[in-house]
């Protein structure tokens, strides 16, 4: 028999203390209402334990179908300032791969990136956190993610779990892990961005894709990125920005020359209920499509292009994707948070 994962071992022990607690509450809810409107405890009692199936079972359903299902989600965002050769560029956003999530899932990866490469986009661009614990998770995997392709190649920025700070190392073993990551995604044939950038040339036409390492004004999470080096020799050029943590739109992006910029991190939870997610207490910007001009800030989840029908033209805007990523953490389930292969066509407005 395989030996459980620590995943599911974690996910299944949470179930276990939480319906436990449940069961304890149902019991005192039940007598509290037979003494105080007559209810009779065992009716009242079977009633509760019908409830506390269905947290379990949204849980496996999560587990065993919804993380398994990879939505491929379209959005189209304009621009006045975007150089005329690049109208109609496609970008491919994927966010959070989480290697860990995919051990044992080989053929749901193989899958995505099926899908992903089936799109034939002119870049695929990956915001951070391609493992949650080691670079030892990708093993085996990372023959697949090579296995991206894109006319202009892959980019990619260091997420916060990248630099292994959840595992149980020192300091040096960290230091010599991130090494290793580096060098497997560059093995891979990515082009990872450390404070750094890379200029894309279509005849006389160019734009900047610019990549900062972990920033975020938390305090719980590494914040190595410097914006001003990552961007040197970009002044002036229509910039697409890579940070994996949404956070730093509005600590320091904002009011730059940024056009676009792309994260992940917030995986939205792993949870939605009729589009209702507890990501939007912890991050400002969660999920999908945000922008911000002299007019103030809006959202648009779906279309960029309706956003741009209802601000001003004249207005330089800003706008920022936050993708709810591929993998997982935490618990391996996914509850009306689908993992998102995001398409993004740029408009020259």
């Amino acid at each position: 028999m395989k030996k459980m994962s620590a995943e599911i071992f974690s996910t299944l022990s949470i179930i276990l203390l939480c319906w436990t607690a449940l069961i304890a509450a149902d019991a005192i809810v039940s007598t509290i209402l037979k003494l105080t409107a007559g209810i009779a405890f065992k009716k009242a009692f079977l009633w509760g334990l019908i409830s506390l199936l269905v947290p379990p079972v949204f849980i496996l359903y999560g587990t065993l179908v919804e993380r398994n299902i990879f939505k491929v989600k379209t959005v189209e965002i304009g621009f006045t300032d975007l150089p005329s050769g690049f109208d109609g560029y496609r970008i491919v956003h994927i966010s959070d791969i989480h290697a860990r999530s995919f051990i044992g899932r080989e053929k749901h990866l193989k899958r995505a990136v099926g899908k992903i490469n089936a799109l034939e986009a002119d870049m695929i661009a990956f915001s951070g956190d391609l493992i949650t614990m080691t670079p030892d998770e990708l093993n085996g995997l990372s023959e697949i993610l090579s296995g991206l392709k894109a006319a202009d190649g892959v980019f990619s920025v260091l997420g916060n779990h990248d630099y292994s700070m959840y595992s149980n190392m020192g300091e040096e073993e960290k230091g010599m892990a991130i090494e290793r990551l580096i060098g497997e995604e560059r093995a891979m044939g990515w082009n990872l961005l450390m404070n750094g950038n890379s200029i894309i040339r279509y005849g006389i036409d160019s734009i900047a894709v610019v990549g900062v390492e972990n920033t975020s004004p938390s305090r719980h999470f590494p914040s190595k990125g410097d914006l001003t080096r990552a961007a040197a020799g970009t002044d002036g050029m229509f910039r697409i920005l890579l940070s994996h943590d949404p956070l730093h739109w509005e600590s320091e992006i904002i009011g730059q020359d940024f056009p676009l910029t792309l994260s992940g991190h917030t995986h939205s939870m792993q949870f939605s209920l009729l589009g209702w997610s507890p990501s939007r207490y912890m991050f400002p910007q969660y999920r999908g499509l945000y922008s911000t001009g002299k007019s103030g800030s809006s959202r648009s989840r779906y279309s960029g292009t309706e956003q741009q029908k209802n601000g001003n033209p004249e207005t330089d805007l800003q706008h920022l994707y936050v993708n709810p990523g591929l993998g997982e953490t935490i618990f391996p389930a996914r509850i009306g948070v689908r993992p998102e292969i995001t398409l993004i066509t740029l408009r020259k407005n």
